[in-house]
């Protein structure tokens, strides 16, 4: 008999080795028509695995990320067959699942339109129809390269090259008269419910500018088709949010071509924003004991050699010289750490110095791909609370923990709290190029951050791969409106870089020990941060962090002047205030104001300068009515003072 050990615990007997379909079906009949993909030890499998030893076993559905991701997978299978079947002498690439659906990349003879994705999709809906078997099956590396030079697709045949140096078996699955190269795993057939074509875009082959420029298929689907309902009207939605629309066309920031991809230029609105986040970030730091510093923007390679940055992140910074021509090759920074080294190396430090906490806005440049260029989320300078804390050992723990309350104190404050979640970013020891150290350096870092985080009862998911050259990190990560992943904040152990830089410290003992360091951000990137918060509130931001907090509205000429006496208690009690004293009637005044999302604005006409009174209006809440001014001072200063969101 082999043994399963299912899910909620319970052992599953089954007499021989039979496919996990099979075993599923004698679970439930509902559940082998809802399932996707199943779980063996650990490992997401097809459902046409072999099941011949006893193993943990899960069923994978929709609802799961990976039942998902085969879904999907299976669906890009559909369009790229309704393609060849459309357009035969089109060339297939890859096509994956995403996070939010699947694309394929094609090389057609002419460029994909509107009309295409139209006859595509209703050539998808009769592949569904006809509910096709999909098999999956396998040949020897040399059979698989003659088998796809036969099928005339170049680039397969470049991938299968490259798998078939590995001495593997290569996997292909079939669905009728369709063949795709494929690792799977995929549904048992072709009935995917319901599906959506939902953009055409060029993309490079293997993302390289240098090569073919392909037609480039986003899609998504569903089980039922309430739920891509659901789904496609999650995305007008996300589309009416987006900061990349919505900042610009509330003038919180925009680009030039002059000047570069990358390269936004923060507009009066977006430059008071950040403006208000960096000051809060620096004021509450300085509460919990940083030590203010500034630093160069850009340093000698030597910098970078010492740090390993020259040799590890080279492609992603902006060398300024050559050095094979000049005498002195400069960068600008990519990060501010090796430079904030340099304050405690100032003079000789004792274990009394330590803590010794730094923290810095330090503005960044990183040569990012043009294609990964996003509004305010993804650019090539951006500005960030940096900061490194070196400490003795025995520090490192509170010193962590103190990091992250910090973070998620920040998180609360801005209204992301409920947005994030912990990536536990380990090295990849199968990578060794990409990192500094020994396996041991390696193992205790790690092995400390995972105590710390335990200790905490921290729910983190794990990256391999995902640490920083010298050491593990904890990422804080965050969607946007459309579901990209970013990292917003890292906390990360540096056990290597110490050494290299020669930083001691003198022990109670009187010894010369090296001191830990902890890499960090408080708020992450501030344009980062920025346009996260644009997307989270519509544009309407809380009162404390919008640029504009009042607007004046005077009804008539005879009213501007209590308006302006208005405007100017309104700033003794630090509330950004405007007034509008345009010659407009007041409705095309209030319209404005609502459209550019002011939290509250006030009405003056001849009653309200007779009674000494005002007329007061909230974004949120609407008409307030006739109050005091100090009634209305008092409810607006009190929330801004409490930041409340």
């Amino acid at each position: 008999m082999i043994n399963l050990k299912l899910k909620d615990g319970s052992i599953r007997e089954i007499p021989e080795a039979i496919p996990a379909s099979e075993i599923v079906k004698g679970i439930g009949a509902g559940l082998y028509k809802a399932a996707c993909c199943v779980k063996i030890n650990g490992r997401v499998c097809d459902l046409r695995t072999l099941i011949d030893s006893d193993c943990e076993f899960e069923v994978l559905t929709f609802d799961s990320e990976e039942g998902k991701k085969t879904y999907w997978h299976t669906a890009s299978h559909i369009m790229a067959q309704a393609v060849k079947r459309l357009y035969p002498k089109t060339k297939l690439a890859i096509g994956p699942a995403i996070d939010n659906g699947f694309y394929y990349d094609f090389d057609p003879e002419s460029a994909f339109t509107a009309d295409d994705l139209v006859k595509i999709e209703a050539e998808m809906k009769k592949i569904t129809k006809e509910a096709i078997e999909i098999e999956q099956f396998s040949l020897p590396a040399d059979e698989a390269v003659k088998m796809i030079e036969g099928m005339d697709e170049p680039y397969k045949l470049e991938l299968c090259k490259e798998h078939s140096g590995k001495g593997e078996d290569i996997s292909f699955y079939r669905q009728g008269e369709f063949t795709d190269l494929c690792a799977g795993p995929h549904l048992m057939n072709t009935a995917v419910k319901a599906f959506k074509l939902t953009a055409c875009t060029g993309a490079y082959w293997r993302g390289d500018a240098k090569s073919k420029q392909l037609c480039r298929i986003y899609g998504t689907a569903y089980p039922k088709a309430s739920e891509l309902e659901a789904y496609l009207s999650m995305v007008e939605e996300a589309k009416k949010r987006d900061h990349n629309k919505l900042g610009r066309e509330l003038e919180y920031f925009t680009t030039s071509e002059v000047i570069g991809q990358g390269l936004p230029v923060l507009l009066p609105k977006g430059a008071r924003v950040i403006q208000i986040l960096q000051r809060f970030v620096e004021d509450e730091e300085q509460r919990r004991g940083y030590l203010l510093t500034k630093t160069p923007i850009m340093a000698k390679s030597d910098l970078y050699k010492i740090s390993g940055h020259w040799d590890h992140y080279r492609d992603g910074m902006f060398i300024l010289g050559d050095e094979e021509k000049d005498k002195e090759v400069f960068a600008l920074r990519p990060m501010t750490c090796p430079f904030q080294y340099q304050v405690f190396l100032n003079r000789q430090r004792s274990y009394r110095d330590l803590p010794m906490r730094l923290g810095e806005t330090s503005t960044l440049f990183r040569n990012e791909d043009s294609g990964e260029m996003h509004g305010l989320i993804r650019v090539r300078q951006f500005t960030i609370s940096e900061g490194h804390l070196i400490l003795c050992p025995e520090q490192l723990e509170e010193e962590f923990k103190g990091c992250l309350e910090l973070t998620n104190f920040m998180m609360e404050k801005v209204g992301l709290a409920e947005d994030i979640y912990y990536r536990f970013s380990k090295w990849d020891p199968d990578n060794r190029e990409k990192y500094e150290g020994t396996a041991e350096q390696w193992d205790e870092a790690q092995n400390l951050m995972q105590k710390i985080l335990d200790d905490i009862g921290l729910k983190y998911d794990v990256g391999i791969g995902e640490a920083a050259f010298y050491g593990p990190k904890l990422d804080i990560q965050i969607k946007n409106v459309h579901g990209k992943e970013d990292t917003l904040v890292t906390i990360q152990i540096d056990m290597l870089l110490a050494e290299k830089f020669g930083m001691e410290y003198i022990a109670p003992d009187g010894t010369k020990q090296r001191p830990y360091i902890i890499h960090r951000t408080s708020l992450g990137c501030y344009e980062r941060t920025l346009a996260l918060i644009i997307e989270k509130f519509a544009g309407a931001l809380p009162l404390w962090l919008s640029p504009e907090q009042a607007r004046i509205l005077p009804v008539t000429d005879r009213a501007s002047d209590y308006s302006y006496e208005l405007k100017r208690k309104l700033e003794a009690g630090g509330i950004r205030a405007e007034v509008d004293g345009r010659n407009e009637g007041i409705g095309y005044k209030i319209r404005q104001a609502q459209l550019e999302k002011i939290p509250y604005f006030f009405i003056i006409g001849d009653k309200e300068t007779t009674d000494g009174t005002v007329s007061l209006r909230s974004r949120k809440d609407g008409d307030l009515g006739a109050m005091s001014v100090n009634e209305a001072l008092e409810k607006i200063f009190t929330e801004n003072n409490t930041q409340a969101l």
